[in-house]
């Protein structure tokens, strides 16, 4: 066992980024990757940031928006799209939870799933294009937190949630995570955090902007524990448990709702 396998089979497992070295992704390493959830969010969200700089810099808004999700989206292979898509499926249709959890397995896209995320994609862009409108270079730094926060709340749920398949499924290769788990990857999500706030600092931005930037900081993790007890509550509580479908989903749905945490601090903060 080593941290360096650990943190490439989280990297290998939630990303598309060239990372080697991540081990047979046996049940074990999987439960101990989790650490390094929030790292693999602020790489996504690191170039993210780096590519809305540089969309920004020589096209207006919107395509830079558009460039940056389609960055975004191809960093992560699509992966947590496809457990919004087929949770959509399955929720959406009003079924028994036998049928839901039939449907999400079918590898198959219905209607609801499509819409779902032409919407999800279209919100994210609006608001990415917002952020990017209504901002400065020096603020940019701050799109790690959607992913470092998301990531880290997958870890919450797979820690606090019952698992929907017993021992099936992927969500089985989470299970029984140790408290400490939880503990370490909040204190990593917390770092990430702070280095995100304190970036715009460093890159030259006025001091006075701190304040701004410390408050999105530690307002992210109370967005994604509000949004996500709401959520993952209301998911359990209609298929018995969570699967590796909703923790996808709910990644989704915490980096939506705390880039609208982003823009709307924006408009009224920095």
């Amino acid at each position: 066992m080593s941290a360096r396998e650990d943190a490439a089979a989280a990297f290998q497992f939630l990303s598309r980024f060239p990372v080697k070295g991540g081990g047979d992704f046996s049940r074990d390493l999987l439960r101990r990757s989790v650490v390094y959830y929030p790292l693999v969010g602020a790489a996504i969200g690191g170039s993210a940031a780096l590519c809305a700089a540089a969309a920004a810099w020589l096209l207006p808004a919107w395509p830079a928006a558009v460039i940056t999700l389609i960055l975004w989206v191809g960093l992560t292979g699509g992966l947590h799209l496809d457990g919004w898509m087929d949770s959509a499926d399955a929720l959406l249709s009003y079924r028994s939870r036998e049928r839901m959890l039939e449907i999400m397995k079918d590898s198959r896209v219905g209607a609801m799933g499509v819409l779902a995320c032409v919407l999800l994609l279209l919100l994210k862009a609006a608001l990415l294009a917002a952020f990017i409108e209504g901002g400065t270079f020096y603020e940019l730094p701050l799109l790690l937190l959607p992913p470092v926060w998301s990531r880290w709340y997958m870890v919450r749920a797979m820690a606090r949630y019952p698992v929907a398949r017993g021992n099936e499924g992927l969500a089985a290769s989470f299970a029984q995570l140790q408290p400490r788990q939880e503990r370490r990857t909040l204190l990593t999500a917390a770092l990430l955090s702070l280095a995100a706030a304190a970036a715009p600092l460093a890159l030259g931005a006025a001091s006075g902007t701190w304040p701004q930037h410390l408050a999105a900081a530690c307002l992210a993790p109370v967005a994604a524990v509000l949004c996500g007890h709401l959520a993952a509550r209301r998911i359990s509580s209609r298929l018995g448990g969570l699967t590796g479908d909703v923790y996808g989903a709910l990644n989704e749905l915490l980096e939506v709702a705390l880039l609208l945490l982003l823009v709307l601090l924006q408009h009224n903060l920095m």
